[in-house]
């Protein structure tokens, strides 16, 4: 009998966020890069709070041009990364922030 994998929860992650790409990536043609309005698409949609907030509605096409580290118009997945790992440590510095010395407001994770 096979053995089932089940991912750890470190493997899931990344797992998780080229599912989501891959989601968001193609409907322009290329599926290996998120276009202008795919990338707007993934914005309003797995992002809405963070979209629906900006007073500025430039602020997603001025996203997309710091993002797009190689001017080509589109975000591939190392610069649609880089975007989700910023948002993770302003996430974390806004948790440190507001954590009294000696405690933690972190979300709960898995036990080590």
């Amino acid at each position: 009998m096979a053995k089932i994998y089940s991912p750890t929860e470190s493997e899931w992650y990344p797992e998780s966020l080229i599912a989501v790409f891959q989601r968001y990536a193609g409907k322009d043609g290329n599926d290996c890069k998120l276009s202008r309005l795919e990338f707007q698409s993934f914005m309003n949609t797995a992002l809405a709070a963070f979209a629906k907030n900006q007073k500025d509605p430039s602020v997603l096409d001025c996203m997309m041009k710091k993002l797009n580290l190689n001017s080509d118009g589109q975000l591939d997945f190392q610069e649609f990364f880089n975007l989700i790992g910023g948002l993770a440590v302003a996430c974390d510095d806004s948790f440190i922030k507001a954590t009294p010395s000696g405690t933690s407001l972190r979300p709960p994770g898995p036990a080590l």
